[in-house]
């Protein structure tokens, strides 16, 4: 696709990325001023749900829009428990703020259809048929699209349809906003798109929306490879994959011999603390290059035995996303939900008891990497990133899904809710694919990568008793694990980073 893109009011900025050129929006309160000139025509916009980007999309479009006399209005179905919640953030009936939802989709001018995935999936028609002609639809994940596709029908031609996704879920772009007051630029990133240029304003309409909900940088994309790499990622190392790993490692380090405690902090606490910390802040291959040589010798090992195996399910799992077969799962499935309902993960040992105490005694003390955990995390995320670039996927998506979202957004949260919590308690179309994909890659992990670690010893009670240090690694792999170009890309992407990381206490 071209990534190149033409804004009335906001001024681009070309990076190198990579061998590849890209135009990035940069965000921050000294562009709020333009706000009102890039919406012109906009009167009222219209949130249309209550979920887990609603309350801070709406708050953050309040503060932003503030004087420009745009306004921002809820709009739930009739009887929604969410009504109470809305009111609590001083969205009401009174000041006309607050209504049934397709009524304030009749009179809004843009509209963001934030309601779940499967509701957009039952009540798209009649959603179309309240927008009034020449308004804006406005989307944060492509998921419609796909549905759509999946059924042959589309958009109705006399209307915008745009996208901005913020790279992380709803709490986290209303906490980073939040900070933003004090330190200009905080905030979570954010892909946008136009579908249908109805108007001839739909772009600057995105990058307005983008810029208001407080991102710091927004890159363009499309709506069809948004769904592709956000449903993917989700199932992938945002989600699934991670979940998948610590399950794994964690059995693997208690049947080593460990403690559950250390087993907890070596696999969980490791990838959502010190391994996330040290991307977030300095790029994957820093985690690599900062090692001791003994160290090294074994990420290198566990690095060559995972990245195969992960790249297979990684591959199944996005072709079951672009044939939309994934799509139809999750609207199959959530049908299902009312007989058979989905069960939380937080029953087991692991995580109601191990990582509740883990959390609890935490203190000030640093963990150090565990390169056995790093290899096996960082060769998932780099299968990730390979899949999505060989799709076409522009480097800005590709880091920003693969990479900063899990880094900056998610991570911080399991770290300090736990890797359960975030899977019993996002949206029904990431825990649903966490469900299905995260024992695939249990599974493979266990089978393929860490039977070949323990060797022919079958109880082994130290890491020193496995086979890791006479298992040569791939030399071939951990040569494009260092020469990779994602490197280059990702430390360009840090000059945008934000100079504070999310507060989630």
């Amino acid at each position: 696709m071209n990534f190149d893109y033409h804004s009335n009011i906001f001024t681009k900025e070309k990076v190198q990325l990579a061998n590849t050129e890209e135009y990035l929006i940069r965000g921050g309160r000294s562009q709020f001023s333009k706000l009102a000139s890039a919406l012109e025509g906009i009167k009222e916009i219209g949130v249309i749900g209550w979920g887990s980007q609603a309350p801070a999309q709406s708050c953050n479009l309040r503060d932003s829009l503030q004087g420009t006399g745009i306004r921002v209005s809820i709009g739930l179905r009739e009887g929604s428990s969410s009504k109470k919640h809305a009111e609590a953030e001083g969205f009401t009936e009174a000041n006309g703020t607050l209504g049934e939802m397709f009524e304030v989709i009749k009179r809004s001018d843009l509209v963001l259809l934030l309601i779940s995935d499967y509701a957009q999936s039952i009540l798209y028609k009649k959603v179309f048929a309240s927008l009034k002609k020449g308004a804006t639809l406005g989307l944060s994940h492509g998921f419609l699209l796909g549905h759509l596709r999946s059924i042959n029908e589309y958009f109705p031609s006399d209307i915008n349809v745009i996208g901005v996704c913020p790279k992380g879920m709803g709490p986290s772009v209303r906490r980073l906003y939040e900070q933003g007051k004090k330190v200009d630029g905080a905030g979570i990133n954010a892909s946008f798109a136009v579908e249908q240029d109805y108007t001839g304003k739909a772009t600057d309409y995105a990058i307005a929306w983008s810029i208001a909900l407080g991102s710091p940088f927004s890159f363009c994309t499309s709506l069809e490879m948004e769904f592709r790499s956000d449903i993917y990622g989700e199932r992938g190392i945002l989600l699934g994959a991670v979940h998948g790993i610590v399950e794994c490692l964690y059995r693997y380090f208690v049947d080593s011999g460990m403690s559950k405690e250390q087993a907890f902090i070596n696999s969980v606490e490791n990838i959502t603390g010190p391994i996330s910390k040290t991307i977030s802040h300095k790029g994957i291959y820093h985690v690599y290059d900062a090692m001791n040589d003994e160290d090294k010798s074994l990420f290198k090992t566990a690095y060559s035995l995972a990245y195969l195996p992960a790249k297979e399910i990684l591959q199944e799992i996005y072709d079951e996303v672009a044939s939309c077969n994934e799509i139809r799962s999750v609207v199959m499935t959530t049908r299902r939900t009312a007989q058979y309902p989905v069960q939380d993960i937080d029953t087991t040992e692991m995580w109601r008891i191990i990582g509740t105490r883990v959390r609890a005694q935490r203190d000030t003390r640093s963990i150090d990497i565990h390169p056995l955990t790093a290899g096996i995390y960082i060769a998932s995320m780099m299968a990730q990133i390979d899949i999505l670039l060989e799709q076409g996927h522009s480097y800005s998506e590709v880091i920003n899904e693969s990479v900063i979202e899990a880094v900056d957004s998610l991570n911080p949260y399991m770290h300090y809710k736990g890797v359960s919590y975030m899977v019993d308690n996002c949206s029904t179309t990431a825990k649903l694919g966490s469900r299905k994909w995260a024992p695939r890659f249990d599974y493979h992990f266990t089978q393929n990568t860490l039977a070949k670690l323990k060797g022919s010893s079958e109880s082994p009670t130290t890491l020193s008793d496995t086979a890791s240090n006479t298992i040569p690694s791939d030399a071939s792999s951990i040569q494009a694990f260092v020469e990779h170009s994602v490197h280059s890309a990702i430390t360009e992407l840090l000059k945008f980073r934000p100079s504070v990381d999310i507060a989630v206490t």
